[in-house]
């Protein structure tokens, strides 16, 4: 047979260009990037999916620029399909052209028609100068969009992420980063050119800058850790808003259980503090509660937590910090959260204890009344099963951003006997009234039998002894997913605001 006449010349063509296209910006500059204890962007892949389950594709896009510095294709994290797209930052710095424009429009379109999540690892400076003009051509950022609410979106910033390439981590319902990340809008030699200010990337938008302002909700110490908690993040999840979330086979860990714990837990006391977060070690499952945005409004826990099997959403009040008053941060930290529940059918939990709203001038400049309203409508719109338990307090606004108000749909609310309530406390009213001592003892008695005086008119579906925390949840929440009769359908809202 003429050599011609076979497969030979034209495959091994295309495996030189496939080889080439491996080798990413070449041995040097992937020696280098491995050299700052980072992985690149192929080995990022490699870590985050199921062993063996990556498909590429765009391989040959960019032509003599590897993959035109990014990675995209498709694979498994625990056994659930997922696209996911790495920049490359040993190809001219991850920078994108309109090839990998394309490449990440069609990573973000295939998630959704798929139905499946969104996986980004970021490493990249932004457009990259070649000359080359979009004109009418769709920008990548107009399908991510498209996901939001829809199906899981997850950011990982894993190096520098400047500009365009950047603004999915805002978009995305999860964003994480290693200590060596740093996002910004322009970076340091831009911000140089454009405003005078010398300043480093670590300090322009490294980890002390991005999880304050809330712009990246988790932060880990190496790229491998970063990847197994986005594992871990999108175990909670369904692949899309057209489902259900998972529920876990049944072990000893998802049996009823009474919890005498939390009667040396939550002090009688309200003037003495405690952790929420032992509460939540209690009630939930076990102790391996997936916790987002640990360093960020710190007034409020959010939590991915597992009751019975059941994927649950948790919003708690901590009364260790500014005794478990909301403030600005804190409420729109709930209000994303809360959203992102909703949208893929995540029960949400909120236990409540706090004394209301955060007062005071500075919290009124940071804008308190209008995150509390966020927070407010983000919880009331949720179409999921709620639940509520009130430990000891919640009183004003603040136990309304908390889902306790009269017919807003939940599937139970709880709370334990001398449970107080109403505008403000006690002393708050006795010292805005001027009470006398008789009158101000009166008002503390009035508050100490508010949960009965509640209770005798609906106001909770029963009270609670502390014991009866986790099984009065997990019956409620056993008996709540009964109305998941139909096919899941997402939200009717058209996004999840950043």
């Amino acid at each position: 047979m003429n050599h011609a006449d076979t497969w030979d010349e034209t495959l091994d063509d295309l495996e030189r260009r496939r080889t080439r296209v491996l080798e990413m910006g070449g041995p040097e500059r992937v020696a280098k990037h491995r050299g700052k204890g980072k992985l690149d962007a192929r080995a990022r892949i490699e870590h985050l999916l199921d062993p063996g389950t990556f498909q590429e594709f765009g391989t040959l896009v960019g032509g003599a620029v590897a993959a035109d510095a990014i990675v995209a294709g498709s694979g498994l994290i625990n056994g659930i399909p997922v696209m996911v797209g790495a920049e490359d930052f040993t190809t001219l710095a991850g920078t994108i052209a309109p090839g990998s424009n394309a490449k990440r429009y069609r990573l973000a379109e295939l998630a959704v028609r798929d139905r499946v999540p969104l996986v980004m690892l970021l490493e990249g400076a932004g457009f990259r100068p070649t000359g080359d003009h979009y004109g009418r051509t769709p920008t990548d950022l107009l399908a991510q969009a498209q996901c939001s609410g829809k199906v899981p979106v997850v950011t990982a910033v894993l190096g520098p992420s400047a500009g365009h390439g950047a603004l999915i981590a805002p978009v995305a319902d999860f964003a994480i980063m290693s200590k060596q990340g740093a996002i910004f809008t322009a970076g340091p030699p831009v911000v140089k050119m454009s405003t005078g200010e010398d300043v480093s990337k670590e300090d322009l938008g490294g980890p002390d800058v991005a999880i304050p302002s809330g712009v990246v909700h988790n932060v880990c110490e190496t790229d491998e850790e970063v990847l197994e908690e986005i594992r871990r993040y999108l175990s909670y999840f369904p692949p899309s808003a057209w489902s259900y979330p998972p529920v876990y086979l049944a072990d000893a860990s998802t049996e009823p259980r009474a919890t005498p714990e939390l009667l040396r837990i939550v002090s009688r006391d309200n003037r003495n503090s405690y952790d929420m977060r032992a509460v939540l070690d209690v009630v939930f499952d076990d102790t391996d509660w997936f916790e987002v945005q640990p360093g960020h409004g710190t007034a409020v826990i959010c939590a991915l937590a597992h009751l019975g099997g059941h994927p649950v959403a948790v919003v708690a009040n901590q009364p260790q910090v500014l005794a478990g008053s909301i403030d600005a941060d804190a409420a729109d930290k709930a209000a994303h959260f809360i959203m992102v529940a909703d949208s893929f059918h995540l029960p949400i939990i909120f236990l409540a204890d706090n004394p209301g709203m955060l007062p005071g001038s500075e919290s009124e400049r940071e804008g308190v009344l209008r995150s509390g309203a966020r927070m407010f409508v983000a919880q009331t719109a949720a179409t999921t099963l709620k639940l509520h338990v009130t430990l000891r307090k919640a009183y004003g606004f603040g136990s309304m951003v908390m889902s306790l108000i009269g017919f807003d749909g939940q599937a139970g609310t709880f709370a334990y006997p001398g449970a107080t309530m109403g505008a403000m406390s006690a002393a708050a009213l006795s010292n805005a009234s001027h009470a006398e001592e008789e009158l101000a003892a009166e008002l503390r008695e009035m508050e100490l039998t508010a949960s009965y005086h509640s209770a005798e008119h609906m106001g909770f579906d029963e009270l609670i002894r502390p014991e009866e925390t986790r099984n009065t949840l997990l019956r409620s929440l056993q008996r709540g997913i009964y109305a998941r009769q139909a096919a899941a359908q997402p939200v009717g809202r058209t996004v999840i605001l950043p």
